[in-house]
């Protein structure tokens, strides 16, 4: 019980969907969640890649909160650290990366013994694994298509954190692949050019936008949707 209660204590800044879910970010997430789900009324949307335009905006805070309301919401959702250069996921979740996505993908181990539990009831994570020498190589393999593919007969919904699209290849790659990307745009850091430029590398992947997130924006307490909030709580 004092591990489970120092581990909530670590992950409250990041997870702030678990460790305090009735918080007005953790409302913006489910949010987020609800306008996922009518974004494509006529076909669930099963695989999904939360991108950036450069490093530093949050995009790796954002897919692990959208995990943990997906899940909250009672889905069986896999969150997979698809950043095989910086990974952070396991960071996040105080979990070990000694094996995971790189190990699955070069056939060094098996996928039950890569997926990890997580303190969040109905999310599993698969962890970047070591990093290896060719990330763009391993994510174009036919073994990831075959990994999604499986994951997505494993899972709800399987959530992809991938590189910035525009630092190396990898998230276009990823958006290629899966049905839809979460664009994620820190607020008073990310240029509108970048935006844009990373909005244009993921529609040329041939994937589809289905929302994006303003992070770091910060909402006056005189805004009718602040008050309203919290005249609700």
């Amino acid at each position: 019980m004092a591990r489970k209660k120092n581990l909530l204590q670590q992950t409250a800044r990041k997870l702030v969907t678990f460790t305090n879910p009735h918080s007005f970010v953790a409302e913006q997430f489910r949010t987020l969640r609800t306008n996922i789900t009518f974004s494509s009324p006529d076909a669930d949307i099963r695989t999904i890649v939360v991108t950036s335009a450069g490093p530093l905006e949050g995009k790796s805070t954002t897919s692990a909160n959208l995990a943990v309301v997906f899940a909250q919401e009672g889905k069986k959702v896999i969150l997979v650290d698809g950043d095989m250069r910086k990974p952070t996921t396991h960071y996040t979740f105080h979990i070990e990366n000694r094996t995971g996505l790189s190990s699955l993908l070069t056939r060094q181990t098996t996928i039950e013994k890569a997926i990890q539990r997580t303190l969040v009831d109905q999310l599993d994570l698969l962890t970047c694994g070591p990093i290896p020498p060719n990330p763009a190589e391993l994510l174009l393999s036919k073994s990831m298509d075959a990994l999604i593919h499986q994951l997505s007969n494993m899972y709800d919904l399987v959530i992809f954190d991938a590189p910035p699209v525009l630092s190396v290849a990898d998230g276009q790659i990823l958006a290629n692949k899966c049905d839809g990307t979460i664009l994620v745009i820190n607020s008073g850091y990310t240029k509108k050019e970048m935006a844009l430029k990373a909005k244009e590398a993921i529609e040329f992947a041939n994937s589809r936008i289905i929302g994006a997130v303003l992070n770091n924006f910060i909402l006056s307490k005189e805004s009718g949707y602040y008050q309203y909030y919290e005249q609700k709580d």
